[in-house]
């Protein structure tokens, strides 16, 4: 007979397995993190994750609860702060009555950065490829308001057209090399391939593409394979929007 401590702990522990995997924690960390709290509770728990559910299950009775989630946007401070949570339960620094208010506060908790400061990074993440080009001062500049450019479109179109996936994708790509060959053309930049190169960056799934190479390494090949899959899409549909903006720029003679 299940008792109400090991409800709770199954409770908590799926709670745990749902907001690692929607801020983008790979799947080997949470299965780990959820079954180290379970027997640091004193409850033999089983995890098992993939990428759009979480089961978690009591080793030793015929009980196992199903969460249901989807991959959302990657919120780092959350993972880190539930393995920071988890190493505190493990060395007895808090109480289990402490995780479930502290997951529950870290669960409702918005983590974002404000405007200014996500224009300003997408700024500077454009900027930095175009140091190993050696560009000029005047592509480095442009390079900096190209990337805010397809960043904030990107962004736009995603809260937009949440029903079509990999939209915003295409959209910031478009919208990158459409800049980027017109300020060529123009003649006020120069070399146009590098500053798309450069802008692209911020729509970049570098952290998705990471853990999948991790998530494979450490034996998860379905999960692994589908996070590097989506990866690819992302990238194909950034290239996707800057082949479409330079066809189309071609079609019409301006470059």
């Amino acid at each position: 007979m299940t008792t109400s401590h090991e409800h709770a702990v199954l409770d908590v522990c799926a709670r745990i397995g749902r907001i690692l995997l929607e801020s983008g924690a790979e799947t080997p960390r949470i299965e780990e993190t959820v079954e180290i709290i379970g027997r640091t509770a004193g409850v033999a728990i089983s995890c098992y994750v993939t990428l759009t559910a979480v089961f978690v299950s009591l080793t030793n009775q015929p009980e196992t609860q199903l969460t249901k989630t989807k991959l959302g946007a990657f919120n780092l401070q959350k993972v880190d702060d539930i393995n920071q949570l988890s190493r505190e339960f493990s060395a007895g620094q808090v109480s289990f009555d402490d995780i479930v208010r502290r997951v529950a506060a870290i669960d409702q908790h918005v983590v974002d950065f404000n405007w200014p400061t996500k224009i300003l990074g997408a700024g500077l993440v454009s900027v930095a490829p175009m140091l190993v080009f050696i560009a000029d001062w005047s592509d480095l500049g442009l390079a900096f308001f190209i990337g805010i450019a397809g960043y904030l479109t990107a962004q736009l179109i995603g809260r937009k057209a949440t029903a079509t996936p990999y939209a915003k994708e295409v959209a910031g790509g478009f919208v990158i090399a459409l800049l980027a060959w017109g300020l060529v053309a123009s003649g006020i930049g120069h070399h146009a391939e590098n500053m798309i190169v450069s802008a692209v960056m911020p729509l970049v799934p570098g952290v998705a593409l990471t853990n999948s190479m991790r998530e494979i390494m450490a034996g998860h090949m379905i999960s692994g394979t589908v996070r590097a899959l989506d990866a690819l899409l992302i990238a194909a549909a950034i290239g996707g929007g800057v082949v479409l903006a330079t066809t189309l720029l071609h079609l019409c003679n301006i470059i």
